[in-house]
């Protein structure tokens, strides 16, 4: 899957960036017509401790899915979010199950 980390008032490092591209790839394991995926990493500036903002765009054919989370950690984030993803693709795929 093609993961495009996009970093907002911020600069990523490598270690963020290969992080971020391993959890999404285990995506594919629940679904495996995810064509794309887009990550933004924002950092918001607030003075509050959860000020890191992850939002995590999928395509699949005939549909996208947008999950946005804010967390302590963007490593926190990421796993909350692709957790997300899990139930929404494993739902789709049965969705798809059962019309078939």
């Amino acid at each position: 899957m093609k993961v495009n980390v996009h970093a907002v008032n911020f600069a990523v490092d490598g270690k963020l960036v290969d992080f971020v591209q391993g959890r999404m790839d285990k995506l594919e394991k629940y679904y495996d017509r995810v064509v794309s995926s887009d990550v933004y990493l924002k950092v918001e500036k607030t003075s509050e401790k959860e000020n890191k903002m992850v939002e995590v765009k999928i395509n699949v054919p005939g549909d996208d899915f947008l999950v946005k989370k804010q967390c302590k950690t963007f490593e926190e984030a990421v796993e909350l979010s692709a957790e997300s993803l899990e139930r929404l693709l494993v739902k789709r795929k049965e969705k798809i199950r059962t019309h078939i």
